[in-house]
């Protein structure tokens, strides 16, 4: 279980396939930290530590996470968004992120607003528990934040200076993909509907 409040920036140090799968070694500041098994969310995805070895921890993406994420697209020296997984004593500052990607999206807009926040639009597939809601969350790779305008297969996000210089925002171009994860809540609520 994840907040939405990324941790670090840590950077794709190496990639190796292995069949359909790949392991990715990740640096960041805090691998002497880690252990094996533990969760870490990369770009909003749970993955496992499988290994750590010379300043890297590994983790491995199957073929089933790599068709519904953008973590195929990562090269070595991509930046990823990082966040360890919460403990139960701290504050919730985000919202609710399991680290389970519903779907990809994709950047349509990109919009500086009077120099102070941006706001990006993304565009995503029609399916039933694709759903958002103005001022509802949303996870984008991994990021919490609260959507501004909600349309079936689009809607916005504005991006404060802080997230944009602590996060991947700022390298996120127009086309560019992201892992999306719709808010649980809003899926449990349309999966009640649905069967009433």
């Amino acid at each position: 279980m994840f907040t939405g409040i990324i941790e670090e920036v840590g950077r794709v140090d190496s990639i190796k396939k292995t069949g359909s799968n790949i392991t990715l070694g990740v640096s960041c500041s805090f691998v002497d930290e880690l252990k094996v098994d533990q969760s870490i969310s990369h770009n909003g995805v749970c993955l496992t530590v499988t290994k750590i070895e010379n300043k890297l921890y590994y983790v491995t993406a199957i073929h089933e996470t790599l068709t519904k994420t953008n973590l195929g697209n990562l090269k070595p020296n991509s930046t990823i968004n990082l966040e360890r997984c919460i403990l139960p004593t701290n504050r919730l500052d985000g919202h609710i992120v399991q680290g389970h990607v519903d779907t990809i999206g994709t950047c349509k807009e990109i919009n500086q607003i009077n120099k102070g926040s941006w706001e990006f639009v993304i565009e995503h597939e029609k399916e039933e528990s694709n759903i958002t809601v103005q001022k509802g969350s949303i996870a984008i790779n991994g990021v919490s934040l609260t959507v501004v305008t909600s349309k079936s297969v689009m809607f916005s996000v504005a991006i404060i200076p802080y997230t944009y210089e602590h996060t991947t925002f700022s390298s996120l171009q127009v086309g560019d993909t992201v892992n999306l994860e719709f808010d649980i809540l809003g899926k449990y609520v349309q999966k009640l509907l649905r069967t009433k």
